[in-house]
């Protein structure tokens, strides 16, 4: 899967939310979106990343970014995942993984010394006018959120 480089326009995409709701891209035109994408709700590499953006998201929304989480899991179970975690930015449903493909954040990664297909914990953010402006991938779970908001100087 090719990975996005900062200045691709960002791949376009509609998902349904864990409140059950259609969520697009369009819908965040003009303003600027971190989108995260992670193999699997409630489990503990997951868990520690989105409580780590539920911890920062008022600092990163004062700043101008809005905050999507992104996994094949089903909206009910991501609807279980932000009632637990009290997670107060939407999750989003990828069960065919086609949102994961487009971003490059699914495909062979390296788990515990082999090869394996699934999800490439991933972040991308994308600008105002739909352009990738950071893209990173196989980022760790712990520390990540403190990197990005080094990186976006918030």
């Amino acid at each position: 899967m090719p990975r996005l480089e900062p200045g691709n326009p960002a791949p376009s995409w509609t998902l349904t939310d864990h409140r059950g709701k259609q969520v697009s891209l369009s819908d965040y035109a003009g303003r600027h979106l971190i989108m995260f994408f992670y193999p699997a709700a409630m489990t503990p590499g997951c868990t520690t990343e989105a409580c780590d953006f539920r911890d920062s998201v008022e600092a990163l929304q004062a700043a101008g970014y809005e905050v999507v989480g992104i996994s094949p899991d089903s909206p009910e179970k991501l609807a279980r995942f932000a009632a637990q975690e009290s997670l107060p930015y939407p999750l989003l449903s990828d069960p065919d993984k086609q949102v994961l493909q487009g971003y490059g954040a699914y495909g062979e990664k390296s788990s515990y010394g082999r090869t394996v297909v699934g999800v490439i914990r991933s972040t991308i953010v994308v600008d105002p006018r739909g352009a990738i402006t950071l893209a990173r991938y196989n980022v760790k779970a712990t520390g990540h959120v403190a990197m990005l908001r080094r990186l976006l100087a918030v």
